[in-house]
């Protein structure tokens, strides 16, 4: 399957919010795509925050978040966040993940990152596996405070 990696374009929201709506958070519940739009519009203002598609045969199969932000420590080199990784329930385990990681760690190099960081759900113990089957490592914890 050929797979084509690219920056999202604000078409794709309905293909990219079909694919949130498979992670099984919020209950399933995904934007309307007039908010999904607004927000997106909202992203394009921000420096290096960026939604990413895969494609097979015009159909966005995968996608991801990566925000790369400037750092005033580590000697000013910058650092990215993954968020919002997903790929279509039907086409999982063929090695489309690991070609969005591989590219996303692209993205990071070419932007001379020392790091790429995201945090999962400690209960996606396969997405646990599927990382650090990739070379990522678990440094330390993640934490959160909930505003809901």
């Amino acid at each position: 399957m050929d797979i084509i990696m690219r920056e999202a374009l604000e078409s794709d929201l309905p293909g990219v919010l079909s694919l949130y709506g498979q992670l099984g958070q919020d209950d399933g519940s995904v934007l309307s795509l007039d908010t999904a739009a607004s927000i997106f519009r909202k992203m394009k203002s921000y420096p290096d925050y960026k939604i990413h598609v895969a494609l097979a045969e015009g159909r966005i199969i995968g996608t991801f978040a990566l925000l790369v932000m400037d750092n005033l420590g580590h000697c000013g080199t910058p650092s990215a966040i993954l968020e919002d990784v997903v790929v279509g329930e039907d086409l999982r385990g063929q090695g489309i993940g690991k070609q969005m990681m591989d590219y996303a760690n692209s993205l990071c190099c070419q932007k001379g990152c020392y790091k790429i960081s995201f945090s999962s759900n400690i209960n996606r113990e396969a997405a646990h596996r599927f990382y650090e089957k990739l070379g990522f490592r678990k440094h330390g914890y993640s934490f959160y405070v909930s505003y809901e």
